[in-house]
């Protein structure tokens, strides 16, 4: 690009008088000469006024920070000139790529102008960037991006991602009809990647056209995942797992074509010995792709039958669990020493995404054993029996992990107090931890790395009959009430997690006595009653099937699936404070909306409300006769709320059916 010399004096530093009045002077008259050169009715004069231009703003600070005379050095462009000349050396430059033009100047056009377009998105305010004059060179910048030399496309590039933050910018470069020249040269340009990548967030606003701008995010990966045919596609995968979790479900693609693409990919980055940049990017994509695609997903990536060249004979699907088991396992030990590191986040993220991908293969795992069928087994039984032992020992070291990150961040050291906390320690020799300590941005109970863990844990514990890591995962039972008793409230939400936990953990003695002894009971039956209380009350007479949250009646039946085997196992009986569930059961007030039939009527709901009068049946026919006659009349009021479901013929499932008849008598007979 050939610039004109600085038009602005440099002072002698030996000046001490009035150097800064030069300077001003100086640049006064530069401005007032661009100025009269840009209001020349030739372009020549034009092109010599953008030059100086270009020149002006580079060397004068002050004038780059005043944003009103950057904003009317901008008004003096005339648009058409500058629309002009991107497309007269856009097509200077591609005739010079075709090798028909001599000259090696005429490409100084194009650079000229985006090197101005690009300062000028640097300075302008944001007011001014959302004017046309500017967002309505995005489609020829795009198109200029092919044509150009690698310095010129990366002005481009990053004058693209500065108006492209913007919803407007946005909305304007997802109109654009051929993205060809970002995803061609996204292969051997991040910055391409980081284009197409704010551009997608920020289109995604309330009066956008979902459907329109789905179609172009589905179409543009196709694209890219051609373009990056042949690479490792490192760089590929680490832009889809920074995108495609943060797609809102209406712009995520519907059963895209580019999946078995981007599975293939994965496969073979896993079977060749990546780099950690590469582990980092297909664990991270591996477990979005499962959160975004859980039917479509765990076939591609668990299944074998795309085969993938590898030096190993062993299924894909073993190859990659071992790789994540082997990276949790090393990485663990010395993570909470990172916690406020700027290491930590995006380690945390990696694991985070491991420990989601073994809870979906654990999930796909389990189908595939139900299903009962030799086609669908995804790996031969002595595979699954070494996968178990590793996948033991990795999630025993993450009980240790969880017990460490949640005693660090509540007392310090188990069995501690939390009154025992105390402020940050200022010292003569400096600030030292107390006795608790967190991270300064995520507490562990907001931790998607603890979510994970536990989330992975706890279907494990459920499903596997390891009766050491049952006992240890016991030892995290004060955790799992704390987390349960803060779900809901905005943050992470570990309660069905710590459902499934509670649930394998009721095979052990010692799980039992960890959920009871650290306020278990009283965390989920008062979650029990709160959840059937929102539409069987008198002040939710008016219950509707819209005001019914079918995630808390299911998660209702759950804790009913936690309590019940508890109150059985219990000798002599129910403790006398349980019988509190009885009393707030027989006060519910069940409306008739609530009893219509099945195909008007919300069905969770009455699972739920069903699986109530189980539980406080079993507690009237566990309790001492004593205790028993002291709940008589709560007896009769709930026999009433069970006869009335009867009745309403709402129950037309067999097992619930059968459920309900064995309260119905039961109740009868201890009246």
């Amino acid at each position: 690009m050939s610039e004109s010399a600085p038009l602005a004096d440099v002072s002698d530093p030996s000046d001490h008088g009035n150097g800064n009045d030069k300077k001003d002077k100086s640049s006064d008259a530069a401005i007032q000469k661009v100025s009269s050169l840009l209001r020349a009715k030739d372009d020549t004069s034009r092109f010599v006024g953008l030059a100086l231009l270009k020149s002006v703003l580079d060397n004068s600070p002050d004038l780059r920070a005043d944003e009103v005379a950057v904003t009317a050095l901008w008004d003096s462009i005339p648009t058409k000139f500058l629309e002009r000349l991107l497309r007269t050396g856009a097509r200077q430059a591609q005739t010079q790529d075709s090798g028909d033009a001599p000259s090696k100047p005429s490409s100084d056009m194009l650079d000229l102008a985006v090197s101005v377009l690009h300062t000028f998105a640097a300075l302008l305010p944001d007011t001014a960037k959302q004017s046309p004059k500017l967002l309505d060179r995005i489609p020829q910048l795009v198109a200029c991006l092919l044509h150009s030399s690698q310095d010129t496309a990366r002005l481009i590039l990053e004058t693209l991602i500065s108006l492209v933050s913007q919803p407007e910018g946005a909305r304007v470069f997802v109109g654009v009809q051929d993205l060809s020249p970002l995803t061609e040269m996204a292969p051997s340009q991040r910055l391409a990647l980081d284009t197409l990548l704010h551009a997608s967030l920020s289109a995604m606003t309330p009066d956008t056209d979902k459907a329109s701008l789905r179609s172009k995010i589905d179409s543009t990966i196709a694209s890219l995942a051609a373009s990056f045919t042949g690479t490792d596609a490192v760089t590929l995968l680490s832009f889809l797992a920074d995108l495609i979790p943060r797609l809102e479900p209406e712009v995520l693609p519907t059963n895209p074509k580019w999946l078995p693409a981007l599975s293939k990919f994965i496969r073979n980055l896993v079977a060749s010995r990546p780099t950690a940049d590469g582990r980092t990017a297909f664990t991270n994509l591996s477990a979005a792709l499962l959160e975004a695609y859980p039917t479509l997903a765990p076939n591609l990536l668990f299944s074998d039958q795309q085969k993938t060249p590898s030096t190993s004979s062993n299924p894909f699907s073993y190859l990659l669990i071992n790789l994540i088991l082997v990276d949790l396992r090393a990485t663990l030990p010395t993570l909470l020493a990172q916690l406020n590191t700027p290491d930590y986040p995006p380690t945390a993220r990696r694991l985070a995404a491991a420990f989601n991908i073994l809870s979906h293969f654990i999930g796909h795992l389990l189908r595939s054993v139900d299903s009962f069928s030799d086609d669908v087994w995804i790996l031969s039984p002595d595979l699954l029996l070494k996968l178990r032992r590793n996948i033991a020992e990795t999630l025993s070291l993450t009980t240790e992990f969880l017990r460490d990150r949640w005693d660090a961040s509540v007392a310090g050291a188990m069995g501690l107090h939390p009154e025992a906390r105390a402020g940050a320690a200022h010292t003569a020799t400096g600030s030292h931890y107390t006795v608790a300590w967190d991270s300064k941005t995520e507490p562990a109970a907001q931790d998607p790395l603890v979510l994970a863990a536990v989330r992975a844990l706890a279907l494990w514990v459920r499903e596997d009959e390891n009766d050491l890591l049952r006992k240890e995962t016991a030892g995290l039972g004060d955790m799992f009430v704390e987390v349960y008793r803060d779900g809901g409230n905005g943050g992470l939400d570990f309660r069905r997690a710590v459902l499934v936990a509670f649930e394998g953990l009721l095979a052990e003695k010692k799980g039992r006595a960890a959920i009871l002894d650290n306020g278990g009971w009283e965390a989920l039956a008062g979650d029990l009653i709160a959840v059937l209380e929102t539409w069987c009350s008198p002040s939710a007479a008016s219950v509707s099937s819209a005001a019914i949250d079918e995630a808390d009646a299911a998660r209702g039946v759950e804790i009913v699936r936690v309590l019940l085997p508890l109150v059985e196992a219990e000798r002599p009986g129910p403790r006398e404070a349980w019988m509190d569930v009885v009393t707030k059961v027989a006060a519910l007030y069940v409306p008739s909306e609530l009893l219509l039939s099945q195909h008007h009527g919300p069905s969770a709901a009455i699972e739920c409300l069903v699986a109530a009068l189980q539980l406080v049946t079993a507690l009237l026919a566990g309790a001492h006769p004593g205790l028993r006659k002291r709940y008589v009349h709560s007896t009769t009021a709930v026999l009433g709320i069970a006869n009335q479901i009867k009745k309403s013929g709402v129950v037309v499932d067999a097992a619930m059916k059968e459920a309900l008849q064995d309260v119905v008598v039961t109740l009868g007979q201890l009246r």
